[in-house]
């Protein structure tokens, strides 16, 4: 934890120098990208700047218990409580910032929810999660952006992917990464039998522009028509954007605008924040055998939640959560789940970088 609290307050200083360079201030979407992220670190930035004063006042009292000068021994045993006092406050409010990873305060991400196993049922669970997140984001006022969308003929979701913005928002929405499973009797099914379905869903912090250099050689565009389902919404120009980052592969698509300029400028939001998390991940995996992985790990393969409506139940198998109350859930009412994992990750994160000393 204390690696990752000085790299923070490294790059909080960098941007700081960088808010005062001439070329910064002349480049007015360079400024605002770091003036976002300079924000998004202050807090954590500024507490880890002040438990540092702390230690080295500590140090500095303690090194005078040493001297032959009875006044100052006197002065410093008087001084040393408080300021211990002080710093185990600022500490633990450091560990309360930092629940959730070095991204934790991002106030951005982009969320990802594909249909999994189960068809046409797969594709209604993925809308149910989009309509449950947009719920969520109205309820905690998130800003919410539709980027790009392919639906099916029954109104569907084979992928919907969504633009948040707001405080907290990735600190709260990282723990919805994994596989959700749903047990319920489809609309579809004329037997009444129950049937399991899944979807997946991803979550990634999005960068600033600053943070991630994609030049324009570094892709491959390609535009084409857009299409929707039964023909319906099609767009007879050709204006949906498909760009294929050509070192790794990705590939991203947006046709929801009839714009081509919106596509592209959707498109390439999602292609950098696609980036940032390949680029994250193989860090984490790199780090993986130095720190306890916590819950919030985002593998998408990994079944984290299932939503139990004939008995209106959901269970979150990463804590072994379970709510009664599933209709809630679905309606928007995610913060009892993740108050749950919040707090969970808050006291793996205390027992395992506990100390101050």
């Amino acid at each position: 934890m204390r690696e990752e609290l000085e790299k923070q307050l490294a790059r909080f200083e960098e941007l700081e120098r960088q808010l005062v360079d001439p070329e910064v201030l002349a480049n007015g979407p360079k400024l605002a990208a770091v003036a976002r992220e300079h924000g998004s670190l202050a807090k954590v930035a500024t507490k880890y700047r002040r438990f540092k004063h702390l230690n080295d006042q500590i140090a500095e009292a303690s090194d005078m218990l040493k001297a032959g000068d009875a006044e100052l021994r006197e002065l410093a045993e008087a001084e040393i409580p408080a300021l211990r006092q002080q710093r185990e406050a600022i500490w633990n409010e450091l560990l309360d910032l930092t629940v959730g990873g070095e991204d934790a305060n991002r106030t951005r991400c982009v969320l990802e929810i594909r249909a999994g196993t189960g068809g046409d049922e797969a594709a209604l669970f993925a809308r149910d999660l989009f309509e449950m997140y947009k719920h969520y984001a109205e309820h905690k006022g998130w800003k919410y952006e539709l980027l790009d969308m392919s639906a099916t003929e029954l109104g569907g979701f084979k992928e919907v992917v969504v633009g948040l913005e707001g405080n907290g928002v990735f600190r709260d929405m990282q723990y919805e990464s994994g596989g959700h499973r749903v047990q319920r009797v489809p609309e579809t099914e004329a037997k009444g039998r129950i049937h399991t379905s899944a979807a997946t869903v991803a979550v990634m912090p999005e960068p600033e522009d600053v943070e991630v250099d994609l030049k324009r050689d570094d892709y491959r565009e390609d535009i084409f028509c857009a299409s929707g389902p039964g023909g319906q919404h099609v767009n007879k120009t050709a204006s949906a954007i498909r760009l294929t980052h050509l070192e790794t592969g990705i590939v991203v698509s947006c046709q929801d605008e009839k714009s081509q300029h919106k596509n592209r400028a959707k498109a390439l939001r999602v292609l950098k924040t696609r980036l940032y998390e390949h680029y994250r991940a193989a860090e984490h995996a790199k780090r993986s055998a130095e720190r306890k992985s916590l819950i919030g790990s985002g593998d998408r393969s990994q079944r984290i939640r299932t939503y139990n409506f004939p008995e209106n139940r959901v269970t979150d198998h990463r804590i072994n959560f379970t709510l009664y109350k599933l209709d809630n859930v679905i309606a928007g009412s995610v913060e009892p789940l993740t108050e749950a994992l919040l707090d969970y990750d808050r006291r793996q994160l205390r027992d395992s970088f506990g100390t101050i000393e």
